[in-house]
């Protein structure tokens, strides 16, 4: 092409990345669709405030869709459906592709545990006339955004005998709800002379939960005991049963629209349920693979994917063996062909605090969602840093699908940083690169995403499958 015999306009149209809104690139009727998209969405943020509770939820959609528990023993054929369970708060979802494992899995990791409130084993004390929980906060907080707002309570508490109950308080219109309180700005001097991250400590965080007594003069610990007395009536449980218990501590508010235009949706634990609605209707939706397709719903990413329901453990390696040794295939070549977008979320550019982010290398509100080919932090410490030639096929099966994205960082190179799944599931030597929808207020107990860009989440996670 004789590029002097271009006018200026049709070089940029050629040589330039178009820069431009989401709203901009898509039809009204595309737009409709995201909008029904998300009514989905936002019940399933308000279902599943708990990693157990979005395994619940999860269990419940795809069983209405044919899914059925994987059996390692069994012959499964192109367009079967299975799902793995792990331990009520992971879940491997499958389906079967004409090829197989032959070429390869292609996965979706996304998790499914979000910053929160947890308690100590030992919760429950009274002083001074008042009852409270002692907590360990789960995951990156920013404390001071915990108090003084309405809390609800979810979990559950297994007795000795194995008995499991399921708690959830705070959620319905009438029932009780919990606080950490904080000191009025009128007696805050001391407070305000401290630097924001150690204005609040973890000690401080305490669950207010009770402030009348048994009405029995000489009851020890009487606003602690009249505590345990309400929980035996719900319950049937004791004190001691709250240390076999994982209870956590949520925003009790619901999903909501955000602005007047309704664009944007503001709610508790986007990161990373943004990433794993997409990625779970994206598997039920998927129309005839090609290759077998998996989307992974993982917990404990938020503290660094430890323990056997995080993707450092290798319950994900297992569930591909199976997959492979069932079709004669060593797992290992399985593994080696296979490729993952990691779905987990990044930050949106907020103009309120640029001098955080590279306006450049950000990804924004609207714009579709956002591929980052390496988290970390610093010098990408930390990281899986996606190779070219795997970004660049992505690129291609998002273009052909017409799906709206775009590329970005999490902020400035020295600003801070984070980490997603990617790693872990690099470390298998499978192809990966994180694939998220841009959030504003990141772990905080609110917070705000676009509806346009979870809804391109989810044509990105399909076209993904079906390629």
């Amino acid at each position: 092409m004789a590029l002097e015999n271009l006018t200026a306009e049709e070089l940029q149209k050629l040589l330039l990345r178009e820069k431009k809104n989401g709203f901009f690139k898509v039809s009204a009727e595309e737009l409709d669709k995201a909008d029904e998209f998300n009514e989905g969405y936002k019940t399933f943020l308000d279902e599943g405030k708990t990693e157990r509770e979005v395994v619940d939820y999860t269990l419940k959609i795809i069983e209405e869709n044919g899914f059925v528990p994987f059996n390692a023993k069994a012959t499964y054929k192109a367009g079967d459906k299975v799902y793995y369970n792990n331990r009520g708060k992971s879940i491997c979802i499958a389906v079967i592709g004409k090829n197989g494992v032959k070429n390869g899995a292609r996965i979706a990791a996304a998790h499914i545990d979000s910053p929160r409130i947890d308690l100590k084993p030992i919760p429950l004390y009274e002083t001074n006339d008042m009852a409270y929980l002692k907590t360990h906060y789960y995951g990156g907080i920013r404390k001071y955004q915990w108090v003084a707002m309405p809390l609800a309570m979810h979990g559950v508490i297994v007795k000795k005998d194995g008995e499991v109950i399921n708690v959830k308080i705070g959620e319905k219109e009438g029932e009780p709800q919990f606080c950490i309180t904080d000191i009025l700005p009128h007696l805050a001097k001391e407070q305000n002379t401290k630097p924001l991250g150690q204005a609040f400590t973890g000690e401080d965080l305490n669950v207010l939960v009770g402030s009348r007594p048994v009405r029995t003069e000489d009851a020890k610990e009487a606003y602690k005991l009249n505590v345990l007395k309400a929980l035996y009536e719900m319950y049937g449980v004791v004190e001691e049963d709250l240390i076999s218990a994982e209870i956590e501590f949520v925003p009790a508010f619901k999903a909501a629209d955000i602005g007047f235009d309704r664009a944007l949706i503001g709610s508790y634990g986007h990161d990373d349920r943004v990433c794993a609605y997409p990625a779970l209707q994206a598997i039920l939706d998927a129309e005839n693979p090609e290759d077998t397709i998996i989307t992974v719903l993982t917990d404990k990413e938020e503290t660094g994917s430890d323990g056997n329901t995080g993707l450092h453990c290798d319950y994900l390696r297992y569930f591909i063996a199976d997959l492979a040794q069932m079709e004669g295939y060593e797992p290992r070549h399985v593994l080696s062909k296979s490729s993952c977008l990691s779905a987990d979320v990044t930050a949106a550019y907020d103009p309120h605090y640029a001098s955080c982010f590279e306006s450049n290398n950000a990804c924004y509100v609207n714009c579709g969602v956002g591929v980052c080919k390496y988290t970390g932090s610093g010098g990408k410490g930390g990281t899986s840093d996606a190779n070219a030639e795997f970004l660049a096929k992505v690129r291609k099966i998002f273009d052909d699908a017409d799906v709206l994205w775009q590329i970005g960082e999490l902020g400035k190179v020295d600003q801070g940083g984070g980490g997603t799944v990617a790693k872990f599931v690099a470390n298998m030597n499978v192809d990966v690169i994180d694939v998220g929808v841009p959030v504003l207020s990141m772990h905080a107990p609110f917070e705000v995403v676009s509806k346009l860009d979870v809804y391109s989440a989810y044509k990105g996670f399909k076209a993904f499958f079906e390629a």
